[in-house]
């Protein structure tokens, strides 16, 4: 085989480290964006948090209403060009539905990083005022509440003070109450328990389970009722208990004691036989069942991290809207002006490794930066798509996908789905995700669409009116919604209904 030589033209697609970074930090979450950034102020000595915000022009920022720089075109054609292979992710796939022609609004860009953008009242008339949603006392931290917020075990150590017991009673409680779950359930019965504890040892395993059996009847009478249970029969009839002994209390203990799916099918009529009380009687033994509490635990859970801190905030202004960022989600950080200024001039092995970390630093501000003006942008651009819902709630949805965003700003599908994913907004009707503003289209009779969300909104609406006695059916659902015009068949309200967790007509049904 005779050897050579040959040139070859190609040309390849390279990500720098800083773009990549950008690509990154542009999908993550606030929670995930914080730890990042205390992780990059841990690792570079030229990053600092500062007292303001660092500013936009040291770093050649594009601003929405300024002409996009080289930098900010190099970051969302690299984006563009990776879409779906950067990071293993492709954007969500929807229905692409034509954008009805709507009048193009108004856009003020303000100095604080927010945008007007006035109201345009033509379809849906401007009389309507938004439902206020959120409570008027904005002094409370809502970090804090979750902080003092008592848990499970917490609280039922406070009670067990209370108990006269011997040390190896208090012991065997404590081991119990810090066994229970979530849902205030013991998972492992008392014998697995105990074998851990004990071993191989018979004699000491048989007096560890007879310590564990006292103490669970102890915490069985503990608040809140039902804690300690194994399984949900267990757990309602410890609630029972409590109550008022009367026929329907003592239906509803052998109710209990019989198959779970019975009580969920409602089966009256075999419910009646089992248990020897009337079929009217054990329909208020069922009413009285779905008063209970079947997961006592759950109001002690922790709530903190299911806080949701929102990244944009809409609110009105005047006749419009006003979009602004949330400016305690962004980091404030600068680059550390005696550290820079020292190793200038310093031309050396070190010094240049110094330089890199100077340009790391330089370069994550701008990432930060570049990923909240891009935040803002979309956000604006939602706000603009669905501006009726901000004035009369849902059921003024339009249908919207990535790919009308995308157009519109000149960015990829895939990019718009990175910003839109674990990023929030906070509007006049509550905290929503940027990514319940998109929903695929329906047809309707008058050749136009109708936004999914809306349509659920309507379901939602539908159930909320129905007779207790006669609840409405998937197929009675879809009748009504045609007669709205809009074409809905019956496994789609099935769907719906279910994303709705609202349950199915049987189970609705009035006893």
């Amino acid at each position: 085989m005779k050897q050579g030589l040959s040139l070859r033209v190609s040309q390849h697609l390279a990500l720098t480290p800083q773009l990549q970074q950008s690509i990154r930090l542009l999908q993550l979450s606030t929670l995930e964006l914080s730890q990042e950034v205390e992780q990059m102020l841990d690792e570079n000595p030229f990053l600092e948090v500062s007292d303001e915000t660092a500013p936009r022009e040291d770093f050649g920022l594009a601003q929405v209403d300024t002409p996009v720089s080289l930098e900010t075109r190099e970051f969302e054609a690299a984006t563009d060009s990776v879409a779906g292979s950067a990071d293993g992710s492709s954007a969500t796939s929807q229905n692409d539905a034509e954008p009805s022609a709507e009048p193009k609004l108004e856009e003020s860009w303000e100095g604080d990083g927010s945008v007007e953008i006035a109201p345009d009242d033509n379809e849906w008339g401007g009389d309507a005022t938004p439902r206020k949603n959120n409570s008027d006392d904005s002094d409370v931290d809502a970090t804090e509440l979750a902080r003092s917020h008592e848990s499970l075990q917490d609280h039922l150590h406070r009670q067990a003070l209370s108990l006269r017991l011997s040390p190896e009673g208090k012991a065997a409680l404590h081991f119990l109450i810090e066994s229970l779950n979530d849902d205030g359930y013991l998972e492992d019965s008392l014998n697995e328990l105990a074998a851990g504890l004990a071993g191989d040892d018979l004699e000491q395993l048989e007096q560890v389970e007879h310590e564990f059996a006292v103490a669970l009847k102890l915490l069985h009478h503990m608040e809140p009722a039902g804690v300690g249970a194994r399984n949900l029969a267990e757990c309602l009839g410890l609630q029972l208990l409590d109550c008022k002994d009367n026929d329907e209390t003592r239906a509803a203990m052998a109710i209990c004691k019989q198959p779970m799916d019975l009580l969920a099918r409602r089966d009256f009529k075999r419910l009646a036989v089992l248990c020897g009380f009337p079929e009217q009687v054990i329909k208020g033994a069922i009413a009285l069942i779905a008063r209970l509490d079947p997961k006592p635990g759950r109001r002690f859970v922790n709530v903190e991290r299911n806080l949701i801190v929102p990244d944009v905030l809409v609110v009105k202004s005047g006749r419009g809207l006003k979009v602004s960022l949330n400016s305690d989600v962004m980091p404030r950080l600068r680059v550390h002006d005696i550290y820079a200024n020292a190793i200038k001039g310093n031309k050396g092995q070190g010094g240049q490794a110094l330089q890199q970390r100077l340009q790391e630093a330089r370069w994550f501000i701008k990432n930060i930066q570049q990923r909240f003006d891009t935040i803002l942008r979309v956000s604006s651009a939602i706000v603009e798509r669905q501006k009726n819902f901000f004035t009369h709630g849902e059921l003024a949805m339009r249908p919207l996908v990535l790919r009308e965003i995308a157009d519109e700003l000149g960015l990829h599908e895939s990019t718009i789905s990175r910003v839109t994913t674990a990023k929030y907004m906070s509007t006049p009707f509550g905290t929503f995700e940027l990514k319940y503003f998109f929903g695929s289209a329906l047809g309707t009779e008058t050749g136009g669409n109708a936004s999914s969300t809306a349509v659920r909104a309507l379901i939602k609406q539908f159930v909320a009116s129905e007779s207790l006695k006669k609840p409405l059916s998937d197929n009675q659902i879809s009748e009504m919604l045609k007669e709205q015009g809009i074409e809905c068949a019956r496994r789609t309200v099935a769907k719906y209904r279910e994303a709705l967790r609202i349950a199915p007509a049987n189970l609705r049904k009035s006893l």
